[in-house]
């Protein structure tokens, strides 16, 4: 590496004589004889390793110039040695150090002493590149373990985020098929029970029936398979539905209208225990929901109601009523009831049959889990109110149509 030394004095003839004291060593040379012509080198080129430095010159003495050079931050680290031909007095050297010298060197100057204190601030200056060449080379590597990091971090997080993603997507698939089950379970088994029920009386009993009734009972049969087709052909609606994400469709449902079409499927169920099924709900509402959704809402919920009431004589009544852009649809029946501990553990994964205790059939508890998950997909809310054999009452938010 070069080694630059600028040499400021007014008289060539003291320049020469710091050229040829220190021209064995292979210096790089700049002159100058005045401050004002020191400062214009130092504009153009910054890289010296030292500056020697003559105190007394006209117009600008060395303290000037040298206050004027250390202005300039890039300056700042060269080294400045003064030149004086005066006394060693305490005041000019005070004077010398705090215009930023470094040391001192009195004229005539020894030749050994010169070459002596130019050698130790030349190697101190290859010492201090050698040093910002390795703290260079260290920030190098830093910043490429920093970009090897931050790459790692991104690749990493990017990995979590498809795995959470994919968890995600599972978890959804597994309960799809979840609800698929229980709807299948739901939807499908009740009108097959009036199916089987309306079929059994009429394999049994066909010799005793009237014409009248065989027709009615033919009639049940006829209706009950065309209701479960058209649920089998939902269903599969639902299920593609359900692969491409967009499995909820609300539209606008005539209230009334649409829970007698669930009772219908419902009624051969609660006539083997001579339950009435009675719809009270207002004919002039209408209500914003999904089809298949809402269907399985009443017959889970209607289903439950039946099995809890005991034989004859009760009946479970369907009410609704406007509530604040909503319509809060009521399930009442007067059976066994429920504890409040049993009515806490509602909507979870024991089945209302399992928390009763009062029945065989164990279910999965997907029904009251399938129940809430479609009237908070839309918007509504779910409770229930109950009594120990006194019967249960479930309400349940639609949003109203406009």
């Amino acid at each position: 590496m070069a080694i630059k030394i600028l040499l400021v004095d007014d008289n060539e003839n003291n320049l020469l004589s710091i050229e040829v004291v220190l021209e064995k060593e292979k210096y790089e040379f700049h002159r100058a004889t005045s401050g004002k012509e020191a400062l214009r080198i130092l504009l153009k080129e910054e890289d010296f390793t030292l500056i020697l430095l003559d105190v007394k010159m006209p117009i600008m003495d060395g303290y000037e110039t040298a206050e004027l050079i250390y202005q300039r931050d890039k300056l700042k680290q060269i080294p400045i040695i003064f030149i004086t031909a005066h006394d060693y007095e305490e005041a000019a050297i005070f004077k010398g150090y705090k215009a930023g010298a470094v040391d001192f060197i009195r004229k005539p100057f020894n030749a050994e002493i010169l070459r002596s204190k130019v050698a130790v601030f030349t190697e101190l200056y290859r010492k201090n590149q050698l040093l910002r060449q390795q703290e260079e080379k260290v920030q190098a590597i830093n910043n490429q373990l920093l970009e090897l990091n931050q790459d790692l971090e991104r690749r990493v997080l990017e990995r979590t985020m498809e795995l959470e993603n994919l968890n995600q997507e599972l978890q959804a698939l597994n309960l799809s098929k979840d609800k698929f089950l229980s709807v299948i379970s739901h939807d499908l088994r009740n009108p097959l029970t009036s199916l089987l029920i309306s079929s059994e009386n009429l394999d049994q009993d066909a010799e005793k029936l009237q014409a009248g009734q065989i027709k009615l009972l033919a009639g049940i049969i006829n209706r009950t398979s065309k209701k479960i087709l058209g649920q089998l052909n939902e269903l599969v609606e639902w299920a593609k539905n359900q692969r491409e994400k967009v499995n909820f469709q609300p539209e606008k449902l005539h209230l009334t209208q649409g829970i007698n079409e669930s009772l219908e499927l419902l009624k051969a169920n609660a006539s083997q225990k001579e339950i009435q099924l009675i719809n009270q709900t207002p004919e002039a509402i209408y209500i914003q929901a999904d089809p298949l959704m809402f269907r399985s809402i009443l017959q889970n919920l209607v289903t439950n109601a039946i099995k809890y009431t005991p034989f004859a004589g009760n009946a479970i009544t369907i009410s609704a009523q406007p509530l604040q852009g909503m319509v809060e649809i009521c399930i009442q029946d007067f059976g066994v009831g429920m504890s409040t501990e049993t009515r806490d553990m509602l909507f979870g994964r024991t089945s209302y049959a399992s928390l009763l205790g009062t029945n065989q059939e164990k279910g999965s508890g997907l029904g009251l889990m399938l129940v809430r998950d479609f009237v908070m997909q839309h918007g509504g809310s779910i409770n229930v109110e109950s009594e120990l054999n006194k019967g249960t009452c479930f309400r349940f938010t639609i949003p109203i149509a406009d």
